[in-house]
């Protein structure tokens, strides 16, 4: 008998395709490739657009922070630091602005640096959240500039409550009332 033939006949040997091909494999690895490539721009988009969308808010959040610390807490006048802004009067929990900005007196949220400023007036009362007298602010200024770079909103904010925005920082030339010298006001 010679080999391969049983009971005269020839045997055949038939492969089966369990699982993929190396090709099959490649082929869908370079689909996710194509499809990430084109989503990747927009999701950057995205995300600078959530950012700034953060960063308008939290600007709003401490105006309205400072508002509410001038009318009920400093006697007319405002915080000049973040710090202030974050501690809460005693017998109460609540700060003035949220502790995730008032931790700090230059905070990072969004990929957005938040900061805000105000001269001192000597004669400024002492504050009902401890702040000492003589450091109260007749004014303020704040701003939130971009922390990555290619993102080109900059946005700021004063004692006159309106948002400007920019193409580049507005913190160094931002007055603590009145309109700055550069920049578009932001609608309300």
């Amino acid at each position: 008998m010679s080999r391969g033939l049983v009971s005269g006949r020839r045997r055949r040997t038939t492969w089966r395709a369990d699982g993929f091909a190396l090709i099959d494999i490649i082929f869908v690895a370079g689909m996710i490739a194509l499809l990430s490539m084109i989503a990747l721009p927009r999701l950057l988009v995205a995300q600078q657009s959530a950012g700034a969308a953060s960063a308008i808010g939290s600007l709003r959040a401490i105006n309205s922070g400072q508002l509410v610390y001038a009318l009920t807490c400093a006697a007319g006048f405002y915080a000049p630091r973040l710090t202030v802004l974050g501690q809460p009067t005693p017998g109460s929990n609540d700060p003035f602005v949220s502790y995730n900005l008032g931790y700090a007196d230059v905070v990072t949220r969004s990929n957005y640096i938040i900061q805000m400023s105000g001269v001192s007036f000597p004669a400024a009362p002492a504050a009902c959240n401890g702040m000492a007298a003589g450091e109260g602010a007749q004014s303020f200024k704040s701003a939130a500039d971009p922390s990555q770079p290619g993102n080109v909103r900059f946005f700021g904010s004063n004692a006159n409550g309106q948002l400007w925005t920019h193409s580049s920082t507005l913190f160094a030339v931002m007055p603590e009332i009145g309109p700055p010298p550069v920049g578009l006001p932001m609608l309300k």
